[in-house]
């Protein structure tokens, strides 16, 4: 029968494989192990050099140092990623979507999306202030759907509102009844700070806060 080269190759790679992941599961016991089997076996007439023994033995304390130092950086790393995901710092500087209609305008921007659950006759997106009064309005979309809508801060009036305002986005849609069709929102802003003085941690994107289990998706760094 002939063997071809891909399976020679195959075969040869798999052993490799499995003999590199077998060195790399050596552990102290091993070691002794193969140390008290090399003395058992040694030639009568030519022992081992003692002092090549010892160096053995050297060689094996330090890698036993060296694994308990691995493992104890791999358990700081893993209490450390543990710890800022925990409390939120790992989101800082990060820009986020989360469920909501309430941000803040940053850079000359305030960003949300919109979702209809449905197709709709009208549809009117409106920003409102702190005071719940509509700063501004335009037409929106209509198709069954989600849609990004992006605010630069100038009001109907032509005013240019200051970063760090809070607004709200307010969606009306109504199909050809007249009735009101299902919509929801999502605020997407970058995490300028951590605030955990209370029972919850909240992200905050300027002066909003945003509770972690809110959080939809991470849009970039």
């Amino acid at each position: 029968m002939t063997v071809s080269a891909l399976s020679t190759l195959t075969s040869s790679s798999s052993t490799t494989t499995s003999t590199t992941s077998s060195s790399l599961d050596l552990d102290s016991a091993d070691f002794l192990q193969l140390m008290i089997e090399q003395l058992q076996n040694q030639d009568p007439t030519d022992p081992t050099d003692t002092s090549e023994f010892l160096s053995q033995m050297v060689q094996l304390s330090n890698y036993e140092s060296q694994v308990s130092n691995t493992e104890s950086l791999q358990n700081i790393a893993t209490s450390l990623d543990t710890l800022i995901s925990s409390n939120g710092l790992g989101y800082l500087g990060q820009t986020i979507s989360a469920n909501g209609e309430t941000t803040s305008l940053q850079d000359g921007a305030a960003q949300w999306s919109y979702t209809l659950e449905s197709n709709a006759d009208d549809v009117t997106v409106s920003i409102l202030d702190q005071d719940g009064d509509t700063v501004y309005s335009e037409a929106g979309n209509t198709d069954a759907g989600t849609y990004d809508f992006s605010w630069d801060g100038v009001t109907s009036d032509g005013d240019q509102m200051a970063d760090g305002g809070i607004y709200t986005l307010e969606i009306s849609a109504t199909d050809s009844s007249g009735n009101a069709v299902t919509t929801s929102s999502t605020i997407t802003g970058q995490v300028t700070g951590v605030d955990s003085s209370g029972d919850a941690t909240y992200l905050t994107i300027g002066s909003v806060g945003v509770t972690m289990d809110n959080i939809t998706a991470i849009v970039s760094n």
